[in-house]
């Protein structure tokens, strides 16, 4: 039987050689923090599971550090691991590796410290190494001594914090990544406590880093620049909460989703339901496999502003009557007086908010030049 006749689309992809039976991959952070932790997210559906970041001494946190901002999207004064490395490489990920995880293990942040450590975590088990910096010119070398001390796949992890994060990427490669993963937690942030009157993290300047929905956008437009630049192994990360934007970041031009706040916020189940989603909706798009879909928005990029109108197409079966399109409408040209849909031309200026807001897509649009 076909994929096509499953009606489901095929969900395992590559990255670096490495096989993956699911493009969703736990990204590093608190639900990674040991084996036990990864374990659970792989055997729930994630591909792949990055640890938190290794470095040469273990972090130690402030008091609060992560807090929600909003329904989907967090801040954090999160550090590294808590536990040593040599845990890590003794004990975390042999087990995991054990219990069959795919295991990334994330190296940070100094050229010293991938020295210390690039080559006892690959022998510890690890399929590929993330390596983890806070500058360009401290990624590079962490790179090229990666590559010295390890034959397994280094993929490197861009900030949108750094100035021209595309170029650096390709930087990356060059120096001998095989893979790039973008992005890092964006930042500072800061959230104030109202009632306490200060703010909610207790770092040294109260500041934290935003990851979640909020960063989707963002991370979106990263991605796409880096797979512009012939980019062919890309892990995007940064708010992927459902089905519909992990295609979204898929044709953008990743071959792999990172996934960790949702996960948070909602436990890992949220795999087994991207997981079902992802391969139904795909089917639904005309898409039967991972490969297929990626990239498949680069090509539409325009190469200058468009400028025309927008055909608009009203489908009464679908209106739920919820009058979205008519309450956004900035210039009062839309009324709904169901089952007509009236539009006023000479107010409109074809923004096209009352499309991307109607919830039921009875309301859709062509731009005509």
């Amino acid at each position: 039987m076909s994929e096509f006749q499953k009606k489901e689309a095929d969900l395992s992809t590559r990255i670096a050689g490495v096989e993956l039976k699911s493009p969703f991959i736990l990204a590093s952070g608190p639900l990674s923090f040991n084996a036990d932790g990864m374990i659970r997210a792989f055997r729930a559906g994630a591909g792949a599971c990055v640890t938190k970041t290794l470095r040469d001494n273990a972090a130690v946190n402030p008091v609060p550090h992560i807090s929600s901002f909003g329904r989907d999207t967090l801040i954090n004064s999160e550090k590294w691991s808590d536990f040593d490395a040599s845990l890590w490489i003794e004990r975390e990920i042999p087990k995991a590796k054990s219990e069959g995880v795919v295991v990334i293990a994330s190296i940070g942040h100094t050229p010293e410290e991938a020295a210390n450590l690039v080559k006892d975590v690959a022998d510890a088990g690890a399929d590929m190494i993330e390596l983890v910096s806070y500058s360009e010119e401290t990624m590079i070398p962490m790179v090229k001594i990666a590559c010295r001390d390890a034959s397994i796949p280094i993929i490197c992890k861009i900030s949108p914090n750094w100035p021209d994060p595309g170029s650096t990427a390709v930087k990356c490669l060059e120096a001998g990544a095989h893979a790039i993963s973008a992005i890092d937690s964006v930042g500072p942030t800061l959230k104030i406590d109202i009632y306490n009157a200060r703010p909610e993290m207790n770092s040294e300047d109260g500041y934290g880093w935003m990851s979640g929905a909020a960063i989707r956008p963002i991370a979106l437009r990263i991605v796409s620049e880096i797979a512009r630049k012939n980019c062919k192994e890309l892990i995007g990360i940064g708010g992927v909460t459902r089905a519909e934007e992990a295609v979204e970041m898929l044709m953008a031009g990743a071959g792999a989703v990172g996934v960790c706040s949702i996960a948070m916020l909602k436990g890992v189940k949220v795999f087994e339901k991207l997981n079902r989603d992802l391969s139904k909706l795909l089917f639904q798009l005309g898409y039967s496999s991972i490969e297929a879909v990626k990239g498949a928005a680069l090509p539409n990029f325009p190469e200058k502003e468009i400028i025309g109108k927008i055909a608009f197409s009203f489908d009464e079966g679908l209106c739920t009557k919820c009058k979205k399109c008519e309450i956004v409408c900035a210039y009062l040209a839309r009324n709904l007086e169901f089952p007509h849909m009236n539009l006023d031309e000479t107010l409109c200026r074809y923004c096209g908010l009352c499309i991307s807001i109607c919830p039921s897509g009875a309301l859709k649009g062509k731009v005509s030049l």
